[in-house]
């Protein structure tokens, strides 16, 4: 049970500007809502002695001012077509301080279930866009002495590399190591706007909706099934091990100037087989594998690391049930690669342009203009997967330590995939997996009967 005791808006320390900020194309088609995370913090002398709650708002206050459009708030774009923007206002962030009966060790191996999603303070998308701030924390006191801290940053405003570097950023203001950050965002979003004219013209194709099984006109059945999330480990191990099996296939003499697949592909094709076996395709059933590829280094000259926005354009693999499961990992991975490889600054100044050039932009939303849910479905036939396997994860010490979890929420539908590189460094990756409840049993025992 957890007790929520009171509720705090942080306001940046200092004034910011006030302005009206622009929404490039790549933000106007995400969510207006947050993306969920979770860390948790074992008891220390250190968190004892500290008063918790003022030193995360005293510092995030002081983060608020060169990350100050996190402190403002969407509005509804004059221009119509569902779109955003941004009014750097101010209004802060909130802050919840909460309390639970429960130890930190009652969370076992942190699966993203309901338990941790209490943790993780919540949003009425119903609310007007104009009153939701973009960020939200709660920090949850348990008995045994040690915190959580539950994270939502605005996905409108953030991608993962930026979310990560704000915390970051706001962990050296609570730690007390610098006036201010080592790393200041960059926030003009013109900057991608700013691509040459091409002639490489865009295929709208790549953003029809996913497959529906055969013998459904939509998606409606699959999207009412119960789901149920697992989190399975694989080992350093393992992941060589189906690392190597997809190599086996890698044809060296008409691929000499290529690299071995990487371990996101072996992995990534070898969770994809596996659903697709564990949901009983017939053969000819169409199944896409979908993900978010960073093109911050596709740009030339490259996006400033520092970039802080979205900077993802999804990716799509395709095949049939029948080939998937008939041909070996290899080709899975194979049509993984080249799903990436699609991905140039030509696509993706192309893909822009294409957005940009919409009437409405609101049909990539999973919610409707009034929080109700809507949009495409990744989940049966597909699969959507999230790494954050090459993402700084790790060290989010605010004076009492480091974490010893960070994960997502419990932000998943059917087919949501997220891979998580193992904390210790020990090259393993934990898969968090939403699927639904009459699969997860023929997928656990493929996934590592499989391997």
């Amino acid at each position: 049970m957890v007790n929520i005791r009171a509720a705090h808006v942080v306001l940046p320390a200092e004034p910011t500007p006030n302005e009206i900020m622009y929404l490039n194309a790549c933000d106007q088609i995400k969510d207006i809502t947050h993306t969920p995370t979770i860390y948790f913090y074992k008891h220390s002398a250190t968190l004892e002695s500290v008063d918790a709650t003022s030193r995360l708002k005293d510092s995030l206050s002081k983060a608020l001012v060169p990350f100050y459009p996190l402190a403002g708030r969407l509005n509804w774009s004059e221009e119509g077509g569902s779109r955003v923007e941004l009014h750097c206002n101010g209004k802060g962030v909130l802050l919840f301080e909460a309390e639970s009966d429960a130890k930190v060790e009652d969370f076992g191996d942190f699966t993203p279930n309901a338990e941790i999603q209490a943790l993780i303070p919540s949003m009425d998308y119903t609310t007007p866009i104009d009153q939701i701030p973009m960020v939200i924390v709660q920090l949850t006191r348990f008995k045994c002495g040690g915190v959580s801290i539950g994270m939502g940053i605005s996905h409108v405003m953030a991608d993962g590399p930026s979310a990560l570097h704000f915390v970051n950023e706001w962990t050296k203001f609570a730690r007390g190591e610098a006036a201010g950050p080592n790393v200041p965002p960059f926030l003009d979003r013109k900057i991608l706007d700013a691509g040459k004219p091409l002639d490489f013209k865009f295929d709208p194709a790549v953003l029809r909706p996913p497959p529906t099984l055969i013998g459904q006109e939509d998606s409606m059945e699959q999207r009412k099934k119960p789901i149920t999330v697992a989190f399975l480990n694989l080992s350093r191990l393992q992941i060589e091990k189906l690392r190597n099996r997809a190599n086996m296939d890698f044809d060296a003499e008409k691929n000499r100037s290529s690299r071995g697949y990487s371990r996101f592909e072996a992995v990534a094709a070898h969770i994809w087989r596996c659903t697709s076996k564990a949901r009983g395709h017939v053969s000819e059933q169409q199944t896409s594998l979908l993900f978010p590829a960073d093109f911050r280094n596709k740009m030339n000259p490259p996006l400033p690391r520092n970039y802080f926005g979205n900077a993802l354009i999804r990716v799509e693999a395709t095949d049939n049930s029948g080939n998937l499961l008939s041909n070996s990992l290899g080709m899975a991975s194979k049509k993984i690669r080249e799903a990436v490889g699609k991905v140039t600054e030509e696509t993706v100044i192309a893909y822009l342009d294409f957005l940009k050039g919409l009437p409405d932009v609101g049909r990539f939303r999973s919610l409707d203009n009034n929080g109700r849910p809507k949009g495409d479905f990744y989940g049966n036939p597909n699969l959507a997967i999230i790494s954050w396997t090459a993402l700084p994860l790790y060290g989010a010490d605010f004076g009492w330590g480091k974490e010893i979890h960070l994960g997502p929420g419990m932000m998943g539908f059917d087919g949501k995939t997220f891979l998580i590189p193992g904390q210790n460094g020990d090259g393993s990756f934990n898969v968090a997996i939403w699927l639904q409840e009459e699969h997860m049993p023929a997928f656990k025992k493929c996934f590592y009967d499989d391997i």
